[in-house]
């Protein structure tokens, strides 16, 4: 089955447009090496995943023609322990990390605004 098909039908993505220009920018590596939108899959090959600051590192476990509910999708693919240890870590240090905030306390006021934009008018 070909990569972009398998990656919509295990819903990493929305769409196989999306799953295949994902493919092609590099962000799913097969069994280790960059792969093309049309690399067939094979049962037990190692797909690395890359969505937003998650990496998924999944083994495939089978195929499906169409794209079902998510718990069908769920079983065509096996999560790596380690993968999910390390997004648990990730997710545990996002939600400790202080919020970003402005350095004059939040967001400008109206007035510091146009202050602002009577600065930038000067120069």
């Amino acid at each position: 089955m070909r990569l972009d098909k398998w990656l919509w039908a295990a819903r990493f993505f929305k769409t196989r447009s999306l799953a295949s220009s994902e493919v092609d920018a590099g962000h799913i590596e097969v069994n280790g090496e960059r792969a093309k939108p049309s690399k067939q899959l094979r049962e037990g090959d190692e797909v690395r995943i890359r969505l937003n600051q998650n990496t998924h590192v999944v083994h495939v476990r089978a195929f499906s023609e169409r794209r079902g509910p998510a718990s069908e999708a769920q079983l065509l693919y096996e999560e790596t322990d380690a993968s999910k240890r390390e997004r648990e870590r990730l997710a545990e240090q996002r939600r400790l990390a202080p919020t970003p905030a402005y350095e004059d306390g939040g967001r400008p006021t109206k007035r510091d605004r146009r202050d602002m934009s009577r600065i930038k008018r000067r120069d």
